[in-house]
């Protein structure tokens, strides 16, 4: 099986937005050997989700982390991006789809808040 990983970020009128999620993509892949990793955006910005599933497939992915950048159990982390993969494993049922946790209920939340609250 060849992973991919597509971060997935609500998406912004500000072109710093989306550059930054271009970075966190940049530094993920160093840090991972996952061949594929790409970017797209809930919406606003493009590439939207199925966009970058496409372009996931078309460089061979056959398994698609969808590794949300959203920090709570919000409406889109719980309705709107499942519906979205579930449209996609309609269209591609020989790929193995996954999506993570929003980023919130990573057990090292904590951590980085209170980092963030001792460097400020």
């Amino acid at each position: 099986m060849k992973k991919a990983v597509l971060l997935v970020s609500h998406g912004s009128y500000s072109p710093k937005a989306k550059e930054e999620a271009a970075l966190l993509a940049s530094s993920l892949k160093a840090e991972t050997d996952v061949a594929i990793f790409e970017i797209s955006f809930l919406e606003i910005e493009m590439p939207d989700i199925p966009g970058g599933i496409d372009i996931c497939i078309q460089k061979g992915a056959t398994e698609i982390l969808i590794l949300l950048n959203f920090l709570n159990s919000g409406r889109h982390a719980i309705k709107d991006i499942p519906s979205i993969v579930k449209e996609a494993q309609n269209k591609y049922p020989h790929i193995r789809f996954s999506i993570s946790k929003p980023i919130g209920q990573h057990p090292g939340i904590k951590n980085l808040f209170i980092d963030l609250i001792n460097s400020t």
